[in-house]
């Protein structure tokens, strides 16, 4: 899914790769918070998010955290990461952001969710589900005020 930014890519990318503020992600209820972390630099890097589920009254925050690696770094166009839950290997799957200037004050950015790199006999095996649109939605629109606001 893509939104256009009304700010320029060298600073959306900036606030990409600072997960305390670009990991609200989740418009069911659940907030996914990133307290600790500083911003990430390159592949390589890790952060973790606190998974607070207390709307569905199952694990209250700081309680479940997974662990994200940064898989894809090209500075100022994309940004990609895998993630892992705790005592687990990862699923696989990799969240991302690809930017596209579209002038010195704009830029289209494209959330992504990419499965190609689990083998079909895993998503066969746990039938992986599509990621509904409103969450690549409220993603980008969350970044859209972040950066509207930081101009």
């Amino acid at each position: 899914m893509t939104r256009r930014i009304a700010a320029p890519a060298h600073r959306t990318f900036e606030i990409l790769t600072d997960p305390q503020r670009h990991v609200d992600i989740d418009s069911s209820g659940m907030l996914l918070a990133a307290p600790n972390a500083t911003p990430l630099r390159a592949v390589g890097d890790t952060f973790e998010i606190d998974m607070d589920r207390e709307p569905l009254g199952d694990l209250p925050l700081g309680k479940y955290k997974v662990v994200n690696t940064v898989t894809t770094w090209i500075r100022d166009v994309e940004v990609g990461w895998t993630v892992v839950a705790p005592g687990k290997r990862s699923a696989g799957h990799v969240w991302g952001y690809h930017l596209e200037p579209v002038n010195d004050n704009e830029t289209d950015v494209t959330n992504y969710y990419d499965w190609s790199a689990v083998s079909q006999e895993w998503r066969e095996r746990f039938h992986w589900p599509v990621v509904p649109p409103a969450m690549f939605e409220q993603t980008l629109v969350n970044l859209e005020r972040i950066a509207t606001e930081a101009n």
